[in-house]
């Protein structure tokens, strides 16, 4: 199989989707992968790194998008880039497509088979692909909300740990999940007063067994997060449904009670966000105020550490990788039922339930999709 990797076009978005090793492993099982030059530059990977795995480099995006079987990437396709999706090309990549109707239509409209990253699962309930970037976007939510806190961020002036007579900084972690556990940790390391909340009380027993004493734990109800964001001076939004719109925990109503010049770090702005306020930045521009509360909703947050999160995420969709370039995407659902939850779009039809719901599509069954 040919597989392309174009440079990612998406702002301060320095992954790339394969490593040296990556291509190194799908060169060895015969397969041909064209790197576009200069796309791993930002990851700390030169075109040199990339020819001695075995790639060839191709100068610009097109010859790779016009000719390659598989495209691997790390973010969705702008709409410049959906303009090079056609029929019959496998596209392997984060989607998000339940917040972003203009995406999923026009990889509706491309004909091309669409499996998303984020919606691929595991055999004990997990996101294998989705959690290393969580991991990545939770440590980096408490560093981020740290600096939004300061006086030239717009921020309330506190520092996150305190110093000793002075009380550190509140902080709420919405969702105790894999971004909520990690932003804990960092929280914690800082010296921070954190607080997790969560609607499952199994999550909330192995916080307290994985942090003790030191994090405090509350179970999810509208009137308990309203009483703690009122209080806190940063709130980190982590939950997560997957494939689907994030629910919205932090109405607007909800701003006017809080600290003027409190923070809110939404790590799940990628499916649309947790707050009614949130939208969508970039790291050239990441923060608004609304209210006087600060926002940081960057939607691609582990590119701001492009290295680490180049390797997490390349070693997470390898195996993935190597077994749709080996079998074909068709017989690699089939025979991987995990796999097969992340097909998103196939031959002008959505597959995935909580997209066509979210959207309004009418849903193309993946076992139905793997006989077309």
């Amino acid at each position: 199989m040919r597989i392309g990797v174009p440079k990612e076009i998406k702002d301060h978005e320095d992954r790339v989707g394969l490593v040296p090793a990556s291509v190194a492993e799908l060169t060895a099982h015969g397969h041909e992968v064209l790197i576009e030059g200069g796309a791993g530059l930002g990851a700390g990977i030169t075109d040199a790194d990339f020819l001695k795995a075995g790639a060839k480099i191709v100068e610009g995006p097109d010859a790779i998008w016009a000719t390659a079987e598989m495209i691997v990437k790390v973010k969705e396709p702008l709409a410049i880039e959906r303009k090079k999706l056609s029929a019959g090309q496998l596209l392997f990549t984060y989607l998000h497509l339940a917040p972003d109707p203009e995406q999923t239509r026009d990889l509706v409209a491309s004909g091309a088979t669409c499996i998303a990253y984020e919606t691929v699962t595991s055999a004990t309930g997990g996101l294998p692909l989705l959690t290393p970037m969580s991991e990545v976007a939770g440590r980096m939510a408490a560093q981020v909300g740290a600096h939004a806190l300061e006086n030239a961020s717009q921020g309330r002036g506190i520092l996150l740990g305190g110093v000793p007579g002075v009380a550190p900084a509140k902080v709420v972690v919405l969702g105790g999940g894999v971004s909520g556990t990690h932003a804990t940790t960092i929280a914690l390391g800082m010296g921070a007063d954190v607080t997790v909340v969560d609607r499952s009380a199994e999550v909330l027993r192995r916080l307290e067994r994985q942090f003790g004493a030191r994090v405090k734990t509350a179970f999810s109800t509208r009137d308990t997060v309203a009483e703690l964001v009122a209080e806190a001076d940063l709130v980190i939004g982590t939950v997560l449904v997957p494939g689907a719109n994030t629910p919205k925990l932090v109405t607007r109503a909800m701003l006017a009670t809080m600290k003027r010049g409190a923070v809110i770090v939404d790590v799940a702005i990628d499916q649309g966000g947790c707050t009614e306020t949130s939208h969508a930045t970039t790291h050239s521009n990441p923060t608004y105020v609304v209210d006087g509360i600060v926002h940081y909703c960057v939607a691609n947050m582990p590119g701001g550490v492009a290295r680490t999160s180049t390797f997490a995420l390349a070693n997470a969709t390898l195996p993935f990788a190597v077994a749709l370039a080996e079998k074909g995407w068709r017989k690699a659902l089939a025979d991987d039922p995990h796999l097969a939850n992340g097909l998103n779009v196939h031959a002008g039809r959505v597959t995935c339930p909580a997209v066509a719901d979210a959207l309004g599509y009418d849903l193309l069954p993946v076992a139905e999709a793997l006989n077309l």
